[in-house]
């Protein structure tokens, strides 16, 4: 198999300018309008941020993530890796660039499912960054289990009415529509009797139970709120897809999250990596910089390690997709080995980091207070870890066979005896051959 990651020149120079205009530009939006980035902007910020958004578009880098057949760019997930990995230490930067999710895998459901009507009220806006969106899928009591989902959708007459919970619906309070996954058909496997719907905000019945923050977060960050839904009456032509579709959208939708959330992840690795370089080059302990220590410098080789190995994984993974493999088992199993080393890596490498830094790296003056918090939601997002180690594990173990015997293939003895048959002739003549010589 051949293996090309290298992209063209003028594609260098799209990377070289994003790594100018996000310092510059985007990084100053994170410190004076924090945790405005999901939401509609009020003018006075619309001033600051449209001219931001238009330079990017001028630049042909907006809303890179759909591929040319659904109306995108077309760039692929390789390069939409590379971009990521610029993007990602902003909490600005993928909404500047029209990437930011859950808009994204929102985008690709209507653009593989929605009508027409639905795309040019919801998909062209959400591209444009003028509305956002959520995905309603997590209940209290099923957590990252689909199997044990119960909110219901139920046909009456020229409509659906969907009853039920949802949690951590992030950015629901924000958000002009939800797409959201219930089970329309109860008799038959939840893998099969589950669809999905697009819900907008204002509907009759959806209502915001509570506001929920991610741990550390202030009260005006993203919300990730208890929804419920209350015989909300929707359209036929709400549902995305044909009944019964839903696990397969979502996996679609998720698998594609998740590889973008692990090359969000190496981005973060290596800002927080390079802010450890630096401190380690600046901060003194004795007579020299703490740089010179022995265990100092193992961290930070060990942390380069890390992230290229990482890096190197999640190109290759893109690159597969990008090679048409779409997200086909071969796929998945990467997608899911990227998912647990996104939880790996930023947990083993801003560890350091925070550590090199001293009690400065424990407070709020650098931005390694706000990766740390995102260590554990690695663990999470999409899935816990061990789910995803599980799904790779079989989808590995589906590559190989058991023995054919009670003895291992590689089973010493037994390959010795076929190597002495294949052999028998020459081992033979050697035999005479010493025979003669010790005569």
């Amino acid at each position: 198999m051949a293996w090309d990651f290298s992209t063209e020149p003028d594609f260098e120079e799209q990377l070289a300018w994003m790594r100018d205009f996000v310092k510059e530009e985007i990084a100053p939006l994170d410190l004076v309008f924090p945790h405005m980035d999901h939401r509609v902007p009020p003018p006075w910020l619309k001033s600051v941020v449209d001219p931001l958004k238009q330079a990017v578009k001028d630049r042909g880098l907006w809303a890179c993530h759909l591929g040319a057949d659904l109306g995108g760019k077309g760039f692929g997930q390789v390069k939409l890796s590379l971009m990521n990995e610029i993007l990602a230490p902003y909490q600005w930067g993928p909404t500047i660039f029209g990437v930011q999710g859950p808009d994204t895998g929102n985008a690709e459901i209507l653009a593989h499912y929605g009508t027409a009507e639905q795309k040019e009220q919801y998909l062209q806006p959400l591209l444009d960054g003028e509305l956002f969106s959520a995905f309603s899928m997590t209940e209290p009591q099923a957590g990252a289990d689909p199997t044990l989902l119960e909110c219901r959708a139920e046909r009456d007459g020229d409509e659906w009415v969907l009853t039920g919970e949802k949690f951590f619906t992030s950015n629901a309070d924000h958000s002009a529509f939800f797409i959201v996954m219930a089970v329309t058909n109860p008799e038959v496997s939840r893998y099969k009797g589950m669809s999905m719907f697009l819900v907008p905000r204002n509907a009759p019945g959806v209502e915001i139970v509570r506001p929920t923050q991610y741990m550390g977060e202030s009260d005006d960050a993203m919300g990730h709120p208890h929804v419920r839904y209350a015989d909300v009456r929707l359209p036929l032509d709400s549902m995305l897809g044909k009944e019964g579709d839903a696990f397969v959208i979502a996996q679609t939708r998720l698998s594609g999250g998740r590889i973008h959330h692990a090359m969000r992840a190496v981005g973060q690795a290596q800002y927080a990596f390079d802010m450890m370089c630096e401190r380690a080059l600046s901060r003194r302990s004795g007579n020299d910089v703490i740089a010179a220590k022995q265990m100092v410098q193992e961290a930070i080789a060990t942390a380069y390690a890390e992230i290229e190995q990482f890096r190197l994984f999640v190109l290759r993974a893109a690159w597969k997709i990008d090679q048409g493999h779409g997200y086909s088992p071969e796929v998945r199993k990467d997608i899911a080995i990227a998912k647990v080393l996104s939880f790996n890596v930023m947990r083993s490498v801003i560890d350091k980091a925070v550590h090199i830094h001293g009690a400065l790296g424990t407070s709020g003056e650098t931005p390694l207070a706000r990766l740390w918090q995102l260590v554990p939601a690695y663990g999470i997002w999409d899935g816990p870890t061990e789910t995803h180690i599980t799904t790779a594990a079989r989808l590995i173990l589906k590559d190989h066979v058991p023995s054919a015997d009670l003895w291992p293939s590689e089973w010493i003895p037994a390959r010795m005896d076929a190597a002495r048959t294949k052999f028998a002739d020459a081992l033979e003549q050697r035999r005479l051959g010493e025979s003669a010589v010790n005569a």
